[in-house]
């Protein structure tokens, strides 16, 4: 499987432009006879796979493109690096299991779940350590949430950088997770009243652990052990991850081994010299776990131009929130000039991605375009110079601004900013 190369402003919209002008061109031939309805295709007159021949289905042949990319010169080495969900590929609210973005910090660990232990020690009154199949043996619960790096859309602080929301966008993914609620397990261990913080840790070779308040592993936390209703990946933390709802994706441990109680944080390197947000004073915010309301249009967008002329146009994109729901999403054609409310679509999870579209008549005018989500709270995505109001440019952390796409007469699009 090939590598794109680096992103860059232009460079995604070769390919697509060329099937844009076959399909413009389809339309004015469209009375002549079409050899596609005509004539009788390959797959019409042979016999094709039986049952057996897939036995783990994979997607068609035809949709080879769909993959996870990374952007090569961000980090050092890609066994501690990232990459990114094709956002603009995708439609609902679910995200495939084999295109859910992947971050490590040494590797993806081929664990044996055979051999794989879960220990909880520290403040409590038992320390205890479960089996696999200790585990299975908790009541379990299903919960659609979405998975959202600290960094994502980092690189757009200081201005549009990536082109294609892939790169800008594209460090979440929204899956439901099967798993045991963490508070079943840490009554089981009992808690000692002092008890106010966990941390836990992964069994990789970076050994990632964060400090997590007790009120929160006690709320909504699961230890999971699969995702949209088969067993987690071994890149997302197979056999066992840790869920930490509308929290940002750092604190959710992949291969979770131990969770130890103690009656204060940790003030490990994930949260402080990392996963903090650097304010123009110097001063450094920290411990800002949840992630705030976000939204991005991902068709059209720089991957995804329009590939028809004027008229009927599809609009859509994703919102979420890690404090609620998403019950509305406003979007603009003119950079904020005029705004209209975008339907919903879809099932309305807590802490989840939500579907937004909007239909309109494109007029073959350029379009600035944008979407601001509305959580259940009442909070309004900001725009990116609100944010910089507050918190300068010095973060790449939580960047929850208004993102814009420019589509030009031809229908490319392109990363710029209005702010």
């Amino acid at each position: 499987m090939s590598k794109d190369p680096a992103p860059s402003r232009r460079g995604f919209l070769t390919g697509a432009l060329a099937a844009g002008g076959a399909i413009a061109g389809s339309r004015v031939a469209a009375q002549s006879p079409d050899p596609a309805i005509t004539e009788l295709q390959p797959w019409m007159q042979y016999l094709g796979d039986g049952v057996d021949a897939r036995p783990y289905g994979t997607p068609s042949q035809y949709e080879a493109h769909v993959i996870r990319r990374n952007v090569e010169w961000l980090t050092a080495d890609p066994v501690s690096s990232v990459n990114f969900t094709p956002l603009h590929e995708l439609d609902g609210i679910i995200t495939p299991n084999g295109l859910c973005f992947e971050r490590h910090h040494a590797g993806i660990a081929e664990v044996d779940p055979a051999a794989h232990r879960l220990m909880i020690n520290g403040l409590v009154d038992k320390p205890l350590v479960f089996t696999m199949q200790d585990l299975m043996r908790f009541p379990r619960e299903n919960r659609v949430y979405f998975l959202e790096c600290a960094a994502n859309s980092g690189m757009e602080w200081a201005g549009a950088q990536l082109n294609g929301c892939q790169y800008t966008h594209g460090m979440i993914h929204n899956v439901m997770y099967t798993g045991v609620p963490l508070r079943l397990l840490l009554e089981e261990a009992g808690v000692k009243t002092n008890g106010k913080w966990i941390m836990p840790e992964g069994a990789d070779a970076s050994a990632m652990t964060r400090s997590i308040p007790i009120e929160k592993a006690m709320d909504d936390c699961l230890v999971a052990f699969k995702m949209n209703g088969e067993a987690l990946r071994p890149e997302q933390g197979y056999p066992i991850r840790l869920v930490v709802p509308g929290w940002e994706g750092n604190m959710w441990i992949k291969w979770l081994r131990r969770i130890e109680v103690g009656d204060q944080p940790w003030h490990h390197r994930e949260e402080t010299s990392k996963y903090t947000d650097l304010l123009d004073n110097g001063i450094a915010r920290r411990f800002t776990w949840e992630m705030d309301a976000k939204s991005v249009i991902t068709n059209p967008s720089p991957q995804a131009p329009i590939l028809h002329s004027k008229g009927p146009t599809v609009l859509t994109g994703v919102a979420w929130s890690g404090r609620g729901t998403i019950p509305r999403v406003d979007v603009t054609l003119d950079g904020g000039k005029n705004w209209h409310e975008a339907r919903m679509s879809g099932p309305s999870f807590d802490k989840s991605m939500h579907r937004f579209y909007f239909e309109f008549d494109w007029d073959g005018k350029p379009l600035l375009l944008q979407s601001r989500a509305h959580d259940s709270t009442g909070y309004v995505q900001p725009t990116k110079n609100d944010l910089r109001a507050i918190r300068g440019e010095n973060s790449i952390y939580h960047n929850n601004g208004i993102q814009t796409w420019h589509v030009n007469e031809r229908g490319e699009a392109e990363n710029v900013e209005v702010s």
